[in-house]
């Protein structure tokens, strides 16, 4: 009792005189930010005594941030990017004081081999990069996704309690910001126009929403089969209806079209068809660019900048989009021509990530500039794959497009060998998100914000996981009928 009193009394001043001594440096200095060092301190330490609460809260966090800007070329999202600060330093502490707790064998899985040498090369494009400065920033905030969505899921989700319980805060979450959503949208009868209203400041707008919400849907699914409760199945449908509905009147033709993706390949997964669909699609993909560049077809295409305008009816909308006088439709275009153009003078590194808008506005086509192609809010290409090999250039792109497929041979392979129903579900779960996430990254670059960012990096984790938990049973079942 009375040693439990002396430590807490040390503590006490430790932290009080080391408040004194930066509140004193920082007027000295007239760096008030040293203000800030005795609450960095106190939050490590609780951080440290409550290490796993860290990591569930900023998975709770996610779809309640909202993005902060300091500056108009300096940003962040607040909560989560702080937390992902936090979560990272403190497991990265955690693993050099316990290297044990992640294993040679889990360093050496293919899917983190990948995801190193992509990395590796991100380096070097951010050595080559036309901006250093935001390259470097770019590099240290993908150290912190990487901390707190690959490292610390390593640590923190090996067993079956704990994927769960980092699902249902995901999902609980979302489904409150989705209740929100709705609630404050039928103000306004849910219109389209009032959508992006509806969803800040949690959402940039209803595209990023919807992304999100789509990918929530699969684990809804998940949570739902693996229930073994009458009532929670009950609660998890009427939430997955919700969700459907939400995302019906969230009017995102990307996050449509990913639903739509997300159903297929789970048949594809079932019929172990998945990798080579994403293969077929990649060539279908690239011979589409080479035809419609050669010869400037491209240019047939143009809008009529007169006749392209933002609808506010999604019905007129949608026949906009198909005859292409639609302005994000057509703007999309200006900027997609203009990253194509800008490859052939960076092929091998490229422009350094975030460059893209400080390089692209010389490459553009006047005959596809809309009336919002000023681009005042430093917007980028609206396709992930092209800023990859704008930003990081040909080898960028293929290190991405490989380390894709390969978590998409997982999510196949890992269903069919595994026999746990638990293990099997969260394979096919994964995989399918990473195909929706895929689609939605078609029409934006997603991967870079928090809300998506995160969950492909948390699809990644969880597959290498699955797989080295399952290991051993599969390993015994061979023997087994070896012998």
């Amino acid at each position: 009792m009375i040693l439990a009193r002396h430590t807490q009394l040390g503590w006490f001043a430790f932290f009080a005189g080391l408040f004194i001594v930066s509140a004193a440096a920082g007027i000295y200095t007239g760096f008030y930010g040293l203000f800030a060092i005795p609450f960095a301190v106190i939050f490590f330490y609780a951080g440290w005594q409550n290490i796993n609460a860290c990591f569930f809260l900023l998975l709770l966090s996610l779809p309640f941030s909202f993005e902060y800007h300091f500056s108009p070329e300096l940003g962040t999202d607040l909560p989560d990017e702080l937390l992902m600060l936090l979560v990272s330093f403190l497991f990265f502490a955690y693993w050099c004081y316990k290297p044990g707790r992640i294993s040679k064998e889990t360093l050496k899985h293919p899917l983190l081999l990948l995801l190193a040498a992509w990395v590796c090369w991100m380096i070097l494009s951010v050595v080559f990069s036309t901006r250093p400065a935001i390259s470097i920033k770019y590099l240290l905030a993908k150290g912190w996704y990487f901390g707190a969505f690959i490292l610390a899921p390593l640590i923190i989700l090996k067993g079956k309690k704990a994927i769960s319980i980092a699902a249902i805060m995901l999902v609980a979450a979302m489904a409150a910001v989705m209740f929100l959503t709705l609630v404050r949208h039928s103000y306004n009868d849910f219109s389209f126009a009032s959508v992006n209203e509806a969803v800040y400041p949690f959402f940039r707008n209803h595209v990023n929403y919807s992304a999100m919400l789509v990918c929530a849907i699969p684990i809804l699914l998940a949570l739902q089969k693996l229930s073994g409760n009458r009532a929670q199945k009950l609660l998890i449908i009427s939430v997955i209806g919700f969700s459907l509905l939400g995302l019906f009147v969230a009017y995102s033709r990307g996050a449509w079209l990913a639903l739509l993706a997300g159903i297929i390949s789970y048949g594809l997964v079932k019929r172990r068809l998945l990798l080579y669909t994403y293969l077929l699609l990649l060539v279908l993909s690239i011979t589409s660019l080479f035809w419609i560049k050669s010869g400037d077809r491209y240019l047939r295409y143009a809008p009529d900048l007169k006749t392209t305008i933002f609808h506010k009816n999604f019905n007129e909308h949608l026949i906009a989009t198909y005859k292409l006088k639609d302005i994000s439709t057509a703007e999309r275009f200006y900027r997609w021509i203009a990253g194509i153009r800008m490859i052939k003078d960076n092929p091998l590194t490229g422009y350094g990530p975030n460059a893209f808008y400080d390089n692209y506005k010389p490459y553009t086509i006047p005959a596809y500039k809309t009336w919002v192609s000023k681009n005042e809010d430093r917007s980028t290409v609206h396709n992930y794959f092209l800023l990859l090999v704008i930003e990081q250039g040909i080898p960028g792109l293929i290190f991405f497009l490989v380390l894709t497929g390969a978590m998409l041979y997982y999510a196949q392979y890992l269903f069919h060998r595994v026999k746990d129903i638990f293990y099997r579900t969260v394979a096919i779960t994964a995989g399918v998100m990473l195909v929706m996430i895929t689609v939605v990254n078609c029409l934006s670059d997603l991967i870079e914000t928090d809300k998506i960012g995160s969950l492909f990096y948390l699809c990644l984790s969880v597959l290498v996981i699955t797989d080295l938990n399952t290991r051993e049973a599969f390993s015994k079942k061979t023997r087994h009928l070896k012998d």
